[in-house]
């Protein structure tokens, strides 16, 4: 059937006119005219009011708003949409930030209404800097404070993912009334890197994002927006890494409070008053400090500083965390409720353990010696991550080089310290078993006991694996070239349950 030409040429004429309507809207802004038009006809209808943030109050000191105002216009989509945007470099050379240029206005959309800021600069200078927010009179009642509140939430979270964490050591001058020094905190420790078990890391992670939340549940109860935690186990079993994954989670800045640098109970004191919100406040091998008689800082001194009176003052929105070897011999008074909310145990490798530490530091999953080292570590044979990681660096090109040092240094160091465990652990379930306890203080992470039966699976397999010939094995067993090394540091972070 053949189309009539008519027809055909209605089509190319339909088409045509598509095209450059198309053409006139798009290329010469007639959509933007159009839009502004209407804003005009809007304006007119509706009364608004209008309400000056500028940069600097009447005594020239800076106005608090103004920056947060600005931080949150820079981060709305609609500034992509002003007439006039410039473009700068962040902190951080592939940040790039973007800010109204002087007197150009910027919409924003809040509980259904419609707001404009207007960035009003005088004399084109920087010194009289305004934003100027326009807002319908009859919206002003129902909006204003909300929206402010908003801003002032939102600027600070933005703000407090961009700014750099800074790690504060105490120093023992007081020049300038100067107590902090300050450098950037670039550990690379994540909850996504440290080896930990999945479970506790997931519960840890949802207790911190929990607390971020819990600024007014603690003001209801009249309690410090504080929380604490206790990080005890050997050294080398990943503590200090552990914090490192918090402050970098959070955000927070990290004040490690080195107590042979304070002078006395009030230089404690004072170092905790000039400490900032939002921070991780550290004090390690605190069991040591207190065992040690030179040390200035009192025993009262230390229970003050994490729960008294100045302590509910000036410790709001802060992660108080103290490390330690072990709490056996630690005044009851340090760990009680209140001042250590969570106990975190953290022990040397076990196998599973080793497992995540070979695939971060090997890029092995499995391998054919596996099953000695497994046999070594039932037999209650250990070494603290920090010792096994150091091991798999110095043979990274070799995975199979790397298990078979970690399998002498086990045969050796590890066998000795496993006995004895073993025989500690014997001597512990007497001793309870006479005395009638039935555990140690816990935390709601930290729960622990001694399991009867496995003490005598490792005793087991201890007189089995020495009846065996472990030196062949070791000896024949060839080197894999397959496994790559993976950089970075891993640590062991373990809850006792």
């Amino acid at each position: 059937m053949k189309i009539p030409s008519a027809i055909i040429l209605l089509l190319f004429v339909i088409l045509g006119l598509l095209f450059l309507l198309r053409v006139l809207l798009f290329k010469t802004g007639l959509i933007y005219i159009t839009k502004k038009g209407w804003r005009s006809l809007q304006d007119c209808v509706h009364v608004y009011q209008f309400f000056k943030v500028p940069e600097f109050d009447e005594s020239m000191q800076e106005n608090h708003l103004y920056r947060q105002v600005s931080i949150y216009l820079s981060s709305l989509a609609s500034i992509e949409d002003s007439d006039f945007t410039n473009l700068f470099t962040g902190k951080k050379t592939h940040d790039i930030v973007l800010h109204l240029d002087p007197n150009q206005v910027i919409d924003d959309y809040f509980l259904g209404a419609r707001v404009s800021w207007i960035n009003e600069v005088k004399n084109d200078t920087n010194c009289c800097r305004t934003f100027v927010l326009k807002i319908r009179r009859a919206d002003k009642r129902r909006i204003l404070r909300p929206y402010l509140q908003h801003i002032h939430i939102t600027s600070d979270e933005l703000e407090q993912k961009k700014k750099d964490v800074k790690l504060h050591i105490n120093i023992d001058t007081h020049e300038h009334n100067r107590m902090w020094r300050s450098v950037t905190f670039k550990h690379p420790s994540t909850f996504d890197t440290i080896a930990m078990e999945y479970d506790l890391k997931n519960k840890l992670r949802s207790d911190l994002e929990s607390f971020l939340k819990a600024e007014q549940y603690y003001h209801r109860l009249g309690r410090a927006w504080k929380r604490s935690y206790l990080l005890y186990g050997p050294s080398g079993t990943g503590k200090s890494s552990f914090v490192a994954a918090m402050a970098n989670f959070l955000g927070y800045d990290v004040y490690d409070i080195d107590l042979s640098r304070v002078l006395d109970d009030s230089d404690l004191k004072t170092l905790l008053l000039q400490t900032t919100s939002k921070s991780v406040i550290l004090i390690e091998d605190l069991d040591r400090f207190l065992m040690d008689k030179s040390t200035r800082v009192s025993l009262s001194g230390v229970l003050n500083f994490m729960d008294g009176v100045l302590n509910a003052c000036c410790a709001d929105e802060r992660i108080m965390v103290y490390t330690m070897n072990g709490k056996d011999h630690v005044d009851p008074a340090i760990l009680r409720p209140g001042r250590i909310d969570v106990h975190i145990h953290f022990p040397l490798c076990d196998f599973s353990s080793f497992k995540t530490l070979a695939n971060n530091y090997l890029g092995v999953k499995d391998h054919k010696l596996f099953p000695q080292v497994e046999e070594f570590f039932q037999t209650g044979a250990s070494l603290s991550p920090a010792e096994i990681g150091e091991l798999m660096i110095a043979n990274r090109n070799s995975p199979g080089r790397a298990l078979r040092s970690v399998i002498t240094a086990l045969q050796t160091d590890g066998d000795g310290r496993g006995s004895l465990n073993i025989r500690k652990q014997w001597n512990d379930n007497s001793s309870r078993k006479s005395t009638g306890d039935s555990g140690e203080h816990s935390g709601i992470f930290s729960k622990e006991g001694v399991n009867a039966m496995k003490d005598i699976r490792k005793l087991y397999g201890l007189l089995r694996l020495k009846s065996t010939k472990k030196s062949e094995s070791f000896d024949r067993t060839p080197d894999r070239k397959d496994g790559q090394s993976i950089g970075g540091e891993s640590a062991q972070e373990h809850e006792s349950w």
